[in-house]
């Protein structure tokens, strides 16, 4: 039996879930398609026994208000909690953490006192930083952060913290990875200025938020789709019902081994790479740009011990880990440091992070295998005696996408193609969108967008 509504959304990741919220708070009858036996996507949480663990991203980028917004729509505004003091994020260096400046903008400190302080670079490493302010701005359009760092600030400050740091948030290779993409601000302080620094100290400083630069709720990010979930008519989202087939004969016509859907107009929320394989039937062209975003495979384990195994004071939020440490880690937070009551009383939960585009081949191993890698290298950082009395795997494969060098030309063919296929949008991360408050504000523009399709005479008409 084929069922028509205005607007399909395919994929039921966190923008997927935003769009069909907003799309019935316009009133439209939506149905949301979800592959996987839960909606949610990367934004995972599980709570057992006082534990409180996040699988993917555990927080909410505050500057971004679209996430905090959408808590407060839901009822879930009182309930957003600050990360805890102190909220210092370290770096390993010769198998030591040193800590970031305080008063830095990504890890780069702003001011001199700040740089001279530091305990992250040697005085040849800080010299070099300190003359960023006479370096020639350059003529370029777009280039890879590693380019980018090493001409502004030097090679020590590439390898210590663009590479484990701006290239660690994306889970991404320094070398490829776009700074007109992922961070534009720094291209745009260099082209106003001809100085990163300079740009930066010449801004007016803005008071500390008390609160800090993420939030997160009391039973984890997963709250927030729960919440979403709650939010949406009963029968809005099919789980385990994997879309296969997307045609336009009139209307869209989505397929999936259980049913058959039609929809005046269609939110792809999926991975580019899914998104092509709908497309395929539509725009060879549009299913080829979309088939070329690459994704990098990560996974987070997650160890439960008790506070007395650890030697470590964790007094901070965690540390990132560069490539030249040869380190299996990614990253680890220090979950019970970051947000309060994660764990049971006297207890410490950490999660350590693998693979990524600098790392691609690591998830081709066993679950023991990376949760006895990943448990050698903490114990060996952190000081950590005996086996954890709670260990979680979560595999994460080809679920980052990697907005490398040419990322936003390829976005704009995209849109140029899309523009001949009224009625159609592509949402999330795999295009515009990094982070839950992106993806947020990314599925519900979509989705508003879809809502005037179907409302216009352009809607009837095709």
């Amino acid at each position: 039996m084929s069922t028509t509504v205005d607007v399909a959304v395919i994929g039921g990741g966190i923008a997927g879930l935003a769009a069909a919220y907003e799309l019935r708070l316009r009133g439209l009858n939506v149905r949301v398609l979800e592959a996987s036996d839960r909606p949610g996507g990367v934004v995972q949480t599980e709570r057992f026994d006082g534990w409180v663990i996040d699988a993917g991203p555990d927080a909410l980028l505050a500057q971004k208000p679209a996430g905090v917004a959408l808590c407060r729509e839901l009822g879930l505004g009182d309930r957003l909690v600050s990360t805890c003091l102190p909220r210092t994020a370290y770096v390993l260096r010769d198998g030591s953490l040193r800590p970031l400046a305080e008063g830095s903008f990504l890890g780069f400190p702003i001011s001199l006192g700040a740089l001279a302080r530091s305990r992250l670079f040697t005085w040849r490493g800080k010299l070099r930083m300190a003359c960023e302010v006479a370096i020639p701005r350059a003529t370029g359009d777009d280039e890879s952060i590693s380019s980018f760092v090493r001409r502004r600030f030097g090679n020590e400050a590439l390898t210590y913290l663009a590479e484990p740091l701006l290239a660690g948030i994306h889970a991404g290779d320094v070398d490829r990875l776009s700074t007109r993409a992922l961070f534009p601000r720094l291209l745009e302080a260099e082209r106003k200025t001809g100085s990163v620094l300079r740009s930066l100290r010449g801004q007016p400083v803005a008071p500390a938020s008390p609160r800090g630069a993420f939030v997160s709720l009391p039973g984890g990010t997963g709250e927030l789709v729960d919440a979403l979930v709650s939010a949406l008519p009963p029968d809005t989202i099919r789980l385990s019902e994997r879309a296969t087939e997307l045609r336009r004969a009139g209307v869209f016509a989505i397929e999936s081994p259980a049913s058959s859907l039609r929809a005046h107009a269609v939110v792809l929320s999926v991975p580019a790479y899914v998104a092509s394989g709908l497309l395929r039937g539509i725009d060879t062209v549009l299913a080829a740009l979309c088939d070329a975003v690459p994704y990098a495979s990560t996974a987070t384990v997650a160890f439960g011990y008790r506070r007395s195994q650890i030697g470590h004071p964790l007094h901070g939020s965690g540390f990132v880990v560069p490539r030249v440490e040869r380190s299996p880690l990614l990253a680890a937070t220090w979950v019970t440091s970051k947000w309060p009551d994660r764990a049971p009383e006297g207890c410490a939960l950490i999660r350590a992070f693998l693979g990524g585009g600098r790392d691609p081949h690591r998830l081709e191993r066993s679950d023991e295998e990376l949760i006895s890698t990943a448990r050698q290298a903490l114990a060996a950082t952190l000081d950590i005696d005996g086996a954890p009395i709670l260990t979680r795997l979560f595999r994460f494969t080809r679920q980052s996408p990697q907005y490398e060098v040419g990322h936003l030309d390829r976005l704009a063919a995209i849109e140029q193609r899309l523009a001949n296929v009224p009625g159609l949008f592509l949402a999330g991360s795999g295009f515009r969108a990094i982070g839950i408050p992106d993806c947020i504000a990314d599925g519900r523009e979509m989705a508003a967008r879809a809502a005037a399709f179907v409302a216009s005479a352009g809607a009837r008409a095709h």
